[in-house]
């Protein structure tokens, strides 16, 4: 029941942005290939189609997220819940994106998020292939290594920050 409790708060986490590391945009990637249409707030639903390994992973979430750009920083925030994290994008083309994030995870797990939207005007799809990697307290081997991959639709609500930023 606690891995289950723990997972749960891990898709929270991954959804409303928590990890905070605040990167700017790599090198290579301009701020002004991110199209105009990817910043505002979002409804999303993200559903399973795909998990390999022990950890159990929420068949489906819904959640808001609000995009905004600070500078070369994107911020993804849920002013619901008051998490923010920054995005780092790897890549933006015409109206494909992709950003990942990787953080650690209770301890001796390292989680890392890959998320590939595709924006159509008011809504986007997407992929959201997430890594759970668990190491060793001993030698800091890995010992474990859990995904899934998760089928995104977001609808757009708004076409600024509804926070005010």
């Amino acid at each position: 029941m606690k891995l289950i409790v723990n997972l749960f708060a891990l898709l929270i986490i991954l959804f409303t942005g928590l990890l905070t590391n605040a990167e700017p945009l790599k090198a290579g990637v301009s701020i002004d290939s991110v199209p105009d249409t990817f910043f505002g707030s979002w409804r999303v639903v993200a559903k399973i189609d795909k998990q390999k390994g022990e950890t159990y992973f929420k068949p489906i979430a819904i959640d808001l997220w609000n995009l905004s750009r600070q500078g070369n920083v994107i911020n993804l925030t849920n002013p619901f819940t008051g998490a923010s994290a920054s995005v780092n994008v790897e890549y933006a083309e015409g109206n494909l994106i992709r950003f990942t994030k990787t953080g650690n995870y209770d301890g001796n797990k390292k989680l890392t998020d890959t998320v590939d939207l595709k924006l159509m005007g008011d809504t986007f799809t997407g992929i959201n292939t997430l890594t759970l990697e668990t190491y060793s307290n001993f030698d800091n081997s890995l010992i474990r290594k859990d995904s899934a991959i998760y089928i995104l639709k977001g609808e757009k609500v708004s076409g600024e920050s509804i926070t005010g930023n």
